[in-house]
């Protein structure tokens, strides 16, 4: 358990522990996701995306009319889900999720302050515990470093790293993490994004907030061994005809190579390596940071439509 610190709420989530979408075709998510690199299977009527190898899926896509987060569920230790819902409920803008498409009897459920279904429940920590070193090609003196574009592996990300919601109020949403979830703050821009880390040990953030004229899903974030995974991904993402995105860059606020892949319905999907680690009973350093040092230290200027809500 992580030690808390002056001012802050008592307990607080580990881990995601999936997300779930609804888009208007189960196939073309299907397509899409398996060629990012996870493993995509029917299940009923809906999808579940895993990394390879991993039994847990990290998300569920279900149909809906249009692209919009479904629900999305939080990880706890046992010793800590009691306290934790008294503190959901105690927090501004929290309410009871009764009678609403996806609530099962495992967990507790509530809507956050835009209106976001979540989930509470007790669950492994997902996250990493200790910093994941940055896997390196061993390059050896007389031998070729690069393989021919016809050898390339297929790039399989290893883990969710975090998502990215649209919100009309980025302070507010910052609140909600904090005296809600248990959430610290890592960085942000003003009112324009904020990032968020759970206290356990965990990625520069977990959960982090864009601002918009309304709700909405952005991306989500997948971690891969190495920058060249990075770019590769994004080749095989444009051998499969997803050529719009942006990248591959480095980010500032969280250090990590990325490169983000649009998707059918207008939000992202990421590929992520070396992101900055929070390490459990440590403290980050938050800091708010001018706009034009909010995105990236370097690579292709930000698209247009990067921070456009389609669900707006």
């Amino acid at each position: 358990m992580s030690r808390n610190l002056p001012g802050e709420s008592r307990y607080g989530v580990h881990s995601i522990d999936h997300f779930a979408l609804e888009v208007p075709a189960l196939a073309t998510a299907e397509a899409f996701f398996s060629l990012f690199g996870l493993d995509v299977s029917q299940e009923a009527d809906r999808l579940a995306l895993r990394t390879v190898g991993d039994r847990r899926p990290w998300s569920y896509i279900h149909t809906g009319p249009a692209k919009r987060l479904a629900y999305l569920s939080f990880n706890c230790f046992a010793g800590e889900y009691e306290g934790l819902v008294a503190q959901i409920q105690a927090a501004q803008g929290v309410t009871p999720a009764a009678h609403t498409a996806y609530v099962s009897p495992e967990g507790f459920w509530f809507h956050d302050p835009d209106g976001n279904l979540m989930q509470l429940r007790v669950g492994p920590k997902r996250t990493l515990s200790a910093p994941q070193p940055l896997a390196t090609p061993e390059h050896r003196p007389g031998e070729r470093g690069a393989v021919p574009r016809s050898q390339a592996r297929k790039v399989h990300p290893t883990r969710l790293s975090h998502v990215l919601l649209f919100t009309p109020d980025v302070q507010r949403a910052v609140t909600f993490c904090h005296d809600a979830l248990g959430l610290r703050l890592s960085d942000r821009s003003g009112d324009l994004v904020a990032f968020n880390h759970a206290r356990h040990g965990s990625d520069h953030h977990l959960v982090a907030y864009a601002k918009s004229s309304a709700r909405g899903w952005h991306h989500s974030s997948w971690d891969v061994p190495a920058i060249n995974d990075v770019g590769q991904g994004a080749e095989q993402m444009r051998q499969g005809g997803h050529h719009a995105g942006w990248g591959t860059a480095r980010h500032v606020l969280g250090s990590n190579y990325f490169h983000y892949v649009r998707d059918p319905w207008g939000s992202f999907a990421e590929y992520s390596a070396d992101i900055d680690f929070v390490p459990a009973g440590s403290t980050w350093p938050a800091g708010d940071f001018p706009p034009e040092d909010s995105l990236h230290a370097w690579g292709p200027d930000v698209p247009e439509d990067f921070i456009r809500n389609s669900e707006a």
